[in-house]
């Protein structure tokens, strides 16, 4: 018995294998179904609720393919267009042979009898003309991609790239745009209008033919009710329903982030996102309220971000208010704008020297008029108070104070510290923001310094977390920002943020108290320089709010101020945030010391009233109270005497709070219980005192004078005040040499003088001189 073939058997066989291997070939040739289209962009909520779309590149709405397709939906396609889809390999033999029968007696196609499959193919080929030829592309098409995909994977790619009129495509996006839900929540209604729209997207358009709609609707109804998917009253029910209308404008919950996510490489995707869909429309109506309000005063846009500080998600995103028109600058992103930030860092400061143990928490801070290289800062208030402690020049936010101890601290050695906490807009070298970096003389973000307070509270939470990542997507692709904290100890922190908890700021006129009384939140303000940009963050251990009012053009506006504008919002947010707690104490990052009641500092020998309080233990332990002094009086109590004068049996030894005559004369005008340095009794003056009882108000140490050419040709004169720790004493003025007036009490003069660095001596009627340099600088009138 011959195995093989041969002759003419062999050749008949070998053109049968050819021609078999040739279809083969062609077949394997083919590709299945590919699209290649551009997709619309979608950001979801926490929970997959859809925020808000972008129209994909060419113009489209074309959502990416959803993960799960509606029961519905899914019966309603399968009774239409092709009840044995889980059943053939991509063609119907049954149903080729009808169409084929009914073109031949017709001369036409009556009826395409394509499979499910067969219209993807012919959707991915952007519907070509209808004739025999196509038929047989697609049906080959069709056989690879079912050898190709599962059915489930081809059904999805179907609803995902199904026409439905208009610039629709796809299910998502014709459930949203026609009834303005999600495809898990059509009735059975909505689900059959959908399945028979791509049959003819041309001729039934939502909101024209809709009569036309409607039966064919209803006849894919009735269907379904033969067929046992829908019984009786679910079928009479979805009669009554009607058709859609004009198309429905896609959400537009968080529309700021959306644009965020797209410039920063996810267009065309769908993005997932942290945010919490319920919290976001209430921010969003919070925003606007406050919109409203703000905008009587040409304020017309504000933005909120709301951090969980336990995790770094953002569970709320409000860029911006929502107004209308370029003009208004409604567009723009002011979570992510750069702006001046006022006395946001002033915490970060105070937590350094905490650190470092350069401060203590209650320790006084000098508040007098100060000049630094030209710099002369002002508190708000416009006032002065000699000695503020630390708590308090954090929690009133004084400007003074606060530039006092950044230039104490050291202006580059801050500047390397914020950027190490991970504040990346400040890119210029530190000397080019100076000491105005403390009272918001740079720029910074919203997203970044809301972060940066959230980082604070997590510090407290997770000691053994390097950093804080600030994201507002799950997606690990999608790159969140890293926050350090760990050059601060915890007991830094917590007392930074005990320091900034619910306490009456100056500028409040008392419209805060009702907030403070709900929870408990540290939170700080900031003001940029001529009203500009208004700010608010607030930190609890559940939740981080940051907030800023202003104008996207940088226009200013009276009365724009952190304390009158975003802390109000702030905490009507944190009113619609569940319950919070508060951060525990870092005993264990704490130590006990002797605190001097009445300078913070730790206390010395000579301190009367001394308390045992919790500090941070890098505290300096060696820098003792410098105010309190032991003197000696006569037995009244009113002369400083001295044991050349006086039996020391019969003097008066006592503990003084002594200040420096510039520090005093503003600290007794706020502390009526401050008692001066009684004076040394004539008979008892053998020498100078060790400390000089004269000080010069203004001009301050450092300050350069303009006194410009008036229209006379004369320079205009200058204020000049000095001050004594002895009320009645007198003073003698000396300008390089040459002297100008003699004051008794109140030693203020008028002095004119020429451009050039100048030498002022100040000399009282017992001796005691202080001679100080001082830089006039004229301006010529042109």
């Amino acid at each position: 018995m011959k195995l093989f073939p041969t002759g003419k058997i062999f050749k008949r066989w070998k053109y049968r294998l050819i021609a078999v291997s040739v279809i083969l070939i062609l077949f394997l040739l083919v590709p299945p179904v590919r699209f290649r289209n551009p997709y619309s962009s979608l950001l979801l909520d926490r929970n997959g609720e859809l925020l808000g779309a972008r129209v994909a590149a060419d113009g489209q709405w074309r959502f990416p393919p959803p993960d799960q397709i509606p029961e519905k939906y899914t019966r309603a396609v399968l009774c239409f267009e092709d009840r044995y889809f889980y059943r053939h390999p991509g063609i119907n033999p049954v149903s080729m042979a009808r169409a084929l029968i009914q073109y031949i007696r017709n001369g036409r196609i009556v009826s395409g009898g394509s499979t499910l499959t067969m219209q993807l193919a012919r959707i991915s080929r952007n519907n070509p003309p209808r004739n025999i030829r196509e038929k047989l592309l697609e049906s080959v098409i069709s056989l690879r991609t079912e050898l190709h995909y599962s059915k489930t994977s081809i059904f999805k790619m179907y609803a995902a790239h199904a026409p439905f009129g208009s610039n629709v495509i796809g299910l998502e996006a014709a459930s949203w745009r026609y009834f303005g839900i999600s495809p898990a929540q059509l009735s059975w209604a909505e689900a059959a209008t959908l399945a028979v729209l791509p049959n003819a997207p041309s001729l039934i358009f939502p909101g024209k033919n809709q009569g036309k709609l409607l039966i064919k609707r209803n006849h894919l109804l009735a269907k379904m009710f033969h067929r046992g998917i829908i019984d009786r009253q679910t079928y009479e029910l979805a009669l009554s329903e009607p058709v859609p209308g004009e198309p429905h404008a896609l959400p537009k919950t968080a529309p700021h982030l959306l644009d965020r996510a797209i410039i920063e490489g996810f267009q065309g995707q769908r993005i997932r996102s942290t945010l919490d869909i319920g919290l976001q429309k209430r921010m969003n109506e919070i925003i606007e309220r406050y919109h409203e309000l703000f905008s009587s005063n040409g304020v017309s846009n504000a933005a909120a971000v709301v951090i969980n500080t336990r995790t770094g998600e953002v569970i709320s995103y409000v860029g911006n208010s929502q107004v209308k028109g370029e003009k208004e600058g409604g567009d723009m992103d002011m979570i992510t704008a750069k702006r001046n930030f006022g006395s946001l860092l002033k915490p970060f400061l105070y937590a350094a020297m905490l650190n470092e143990g350069l401060l203590l928490p209650e320790m006084l801070v000098i508040d007098i008029p100060v000049s630094f290289e030209g710099y002369s800062p002002n508190n708000v208030q416009k006032t002065f108070e000699g000695m503020v402690p630390a708590n308090e020049v954090l929690a009133r936010s004084l400007n003074v104070p606060s530039v006092i101890l950044l230039h104490s601290y050291g202006i580059g050695k801050f500047n390397a510290l914020l950027k190490e906490l991970g504040m990346r807009t400040l890119v210029y070298p530190p000397e080019h923001y100076g000491l105005s970096i403390i009272l918001g003389g740079a720029e910074g973000s919203l997203w970044e310094l809301t972060s940066m307070y959230a980082a604070f509270g997590n510090h407290l939470l997770f000691p053994a977390e390097d950093s804080l990542r600030v994201t507002y997507s799950p997606d690990r692709n999608i790159k969140g920002s890293s926050f350090f904290l760990q050059r601060f100890s915890f007991s830094s922190a917590w007392f930074t943020l005990k320091a900034i908890t619910a306490v009456k700021r100056p500028e409040d006129n008392g419209t805060l108290k009702y907030f403070y009384s709900r929870r408990k939140v540290a939170w700080k303000t900031g003001t940029s320089f001529g009203s500009r940009d208004a700010w608010a963050i607030g930190v609890t251990p559940e939740y981080t709010v940051g907030i800023w009012v202003g104008n996207a053009d940088g226009e200013g506006r009276p009365g724009v101020t952190g304390i009158g504008c975003a802390a109000p919002v702030m905490f009507d947010i944190f009113d619609q945030l569940p319950p919070t707690g508060w951060f525990n104490e870092p005993e264990k990052d704490m130590t006990l010391a002797r605190i001097c009641t009445k300078s913070g500092y730790i206390a010395g020998e000579n301190c009367p009233d001394v308390e045992i309080r919790k500090i941070t233990t890098a505290a300096n332990l060696t820098k003792t109270c410098p105010y309190h002094r032991i003197v000696h009086l006569d037995p009244s109590g009113t002369w400083q005497v001295t044991d050349k004068c006086m039996s020391p049996s019969q003097m008066l030894t006592r503990s003084w709070f002594v200040l420096p005559p510039v520090q005093e004369y503003f600290y007794r005008q706020f502390h009526s219980d401050y008692v001066p340095l009684p004076p040394v009794r004539d008979d008892c003056r053998y020498e100078l005192s060790a400390q000089n009882p004269i000080g010069l108000i203004y001009p301050t140490p450092g300050a350069q004078i303009y006194l410009p050419l008036k229209g006379d040709q004369k320079r205009a004169k200058s204020i000049w005040k000095a001050t004594h720790r002895i009320s009645g004493a007198t003073l003698y003025w000396h300008l390089d040499n040459t002297f100008l007036a003699k004051t008794t009490g109140d030693h203020t003069i008028e002095v004119m003088a020429e451009p050039g660095i100048h030498t002022l001596t100040l000399v009282d009627d017992k001796g005691e001189s202080l001679a100080i340099k001082i830089e006039i600088i004229g301006i010529e009138k042109k």
